[in-house]
């Protein structure tokens, strides 16, 4: 059974030391996809921008810098206010967005207690699609048994 946790929420997308403005969200966390988070922002354009990142990274970067590369996440203050801090880098630009760290908190935490850490490949099922993947079919008796078998004759020349 899959479940899916999510939280809307507005994060302030960062502009300048002195701007920011509000850009509505939406974290998801689907148990058919464990090793993920999901957010999708809406930016006032016909449809939202999608990141995927691994979850792991959203649960350390709310206690301590982390990430490195597309995805960078660290806790932090702003103006006596505890935000996490996440770091976007694609081809098309780059994005600096501070989240309320009690709603992004409270929201990693019912993940975990969902799909606690480690046991994330369980919910994948990969054990069970291979046995199923490798299991014989009725047919497969066929390939198991020698073709050959019955083309041995004796050779014209009496020698076997």
């Amino acid at each position: 059974m899959m479940n899916i946790v999510e939280r809307e929420l507005e994060l302030k997308l960062v502009l300048s030391p002195e701007r920011s403005i509000p850009v509505p969200a939406r974290l998801t966390y689907r148990t058919d996809d464990p090793y993920a988070v999901h957010i999708a922002f809406h930016i006032g354009s016909e449809s939202p921008v999608h990141w995927t990142f691994a979850r792991e990274l959203l649960v350390e970067g709310v206690f301590r810098p982390c990430g490195h590369g597309d995805v960078r996440i660290w806790p932090t203050k702003v103006d006596r206010r505890s935000v996490v801090c996440v770091a976007l880098t694609s081809p098309d630009g780059n994005a600096l967005l501070e989240v309320p760290s009690v709603a992004v908190s409270a929201w990693v935490e019912r993940t975990l207690r969902i799909v606690p850490p480690g046991t994330e490949a369980d919910r994948l099922g990969i054990d069970e699609a291979l046995a199923e993947l490798l299991a014989p079919l009725p047919a497969d008796d066929l390939w198991l048994s020698d073709p050959w078998s019955a083309d041995e004759s004796p050779s014209q020349d009496g020698e076997a």
